[in-house]
């Protein structure tokens, strides 16, 4: 969670599967109907979560803390029938502005005069987070109640999320007693020890829309060295890539083809159309998800001169593996055990 809210900041998923318990479909009604009450008292909060987060107006700062580092950033999300607009703002390190209008996001660096404009459908992270409905996450994880607690001066219900194997993370979640909404989550291992901690310092619900906002700082392009990058919709077997296995649950979501390019620093972390022409190497991106957490496989040429480390990293939840696999360079990045990681990458083959 708190790679993404680093790099990428807060990215919301198009239409939401639940609007709540009552509209679930009829199978997925039936199978709660099957499960325990309190489950079936925890599944009516997570599909209530699985809502909040596109349909509530709502602004606030919240926090991550993660492996010693902390990251702060202000919030601001609207929705006006079916668009969503949303508008955030780092305020540790560098400095940061992302406006998004649906699937299109505009990221500025004002100290560096960059613009990144992009259309993404992207995964969710918090305060959203679910990816799918309830009955996908009692699949994999045991859920149950913990009773109440209080989040930035607001009622929360808690729930408690933990694994069925050791595939995935377990998960404590503060839902907001009237609206749903996902006021905070920790993330924690197999010894109960919290790895990532994420919420909102401050919170208003139900703010008055102002999208125009939104609208106005996105077309502020002038004097900014505007850059946007060629994403193309991919098929990894079209590619040449397939999974011989892969950990349960984890459900291929999307994939994308972009130009090759150095993270380092904002001038660097997007190309160009022209940049891409004379720079042709493409990286794959492709996303799995079990519902809940979600991980990214990225496959691109490998490059002895630029290629030299195969690692195995942790940042709070977030797990980072790099290795060589014959002509070619994996990165896949997950908010999941280092097993599951390697998993993905031993389950990779290509297929010509």
């Amino acid at each position: 969670m708190l790679a993404g809210f680093v790099s990428t900041g807060l990215r919301a998923a198009p239409a939401l599967l639940l609007a709540g318990a009552a509209l679930l479909a009829p199978s997925v009604q039936a199978q709660a109907d099957d499960l325990p009450e309190h489950t079936r008292d925890a599944t009516y909060w997570l599909a209530r979560i699985h809502d909040a987060a596109g349909t509530r107006n709502y602004q606030g700062t919240f926090v991550v803390s993660a492996g010693g580092s902390v990251a702060s950033a202000r919030i601001a999300h609207f929705c006006r029938g079916e668009n969503q607009f949303e508008r955030i703002e780092s305020l540790d390190g560098q400095q940061r502005q992302i406006y998004r209008h649906n699937e299109v996001v505009h990221s500025f660096w004002p100290r560096e005069r960059v613009a990144v404009v992009e259309t993404r459908q992207a995964i969710r992270e918090f305060p959203a987070l679910l990816t799918a409905g309830a009955e996908r996450i009692v699949e994999h994880y045991d859920v149950e109640p913990l009773g109440e607690g209080r989040v930035a001066g607001h009622e929360a219900h808690v729930l408690l999320l933990r694994p069925k194997d050791g595939w995935r993370f377990g998960y404590r979640l503060w839902a907001e007693k009237r609206s749903g909404l996902l006021l905070r989550a920790e993330v924690f291992d197999a010894r109960e020890v919290v790895l990532e901690a994420s919420a909102f310092s401050e919170l208003m619900i139900g703010v008055k829309p102002q999208p125009e906002r939104v609208l106005r700082a996105m077309k502020q392009l002038e004097g900014f060295d505007v850059k946007r990058p060629v994403l193309t919709t991919a098929d990894p077997a079209d590619e040449g890539w397939a999974f011989k296995q892969m950990p349960p649950g984890f459900r291929h979501v999307s994939s994308v083809k972009r130009p090759m390019t150095a993270p380092a620093a904002p001038r660097s972390t997007v190309q160009s159309a022209d940049d891409a022409a004379e720079h042709p190497a493409q990286v794959l991106q492709s996303i799995y998800s079990d519902g809940l957490t979600h991980v990214s496989v990225f496959i691109e040429p490998y490059d002895a001169g630029l290629h030299r480390r195969e690692i195995l990293m942790a940042m709070g939840a977030t797990q980072t593996l790099v290795r060589r696999q014959g002509d070619w360079w994996l990165t896949v990045i997950g908010d999941v055990p280092p097993v599951t990681l390697r998993a993905f990458a031993d389950g990779l083959e290509r297929l010509r």
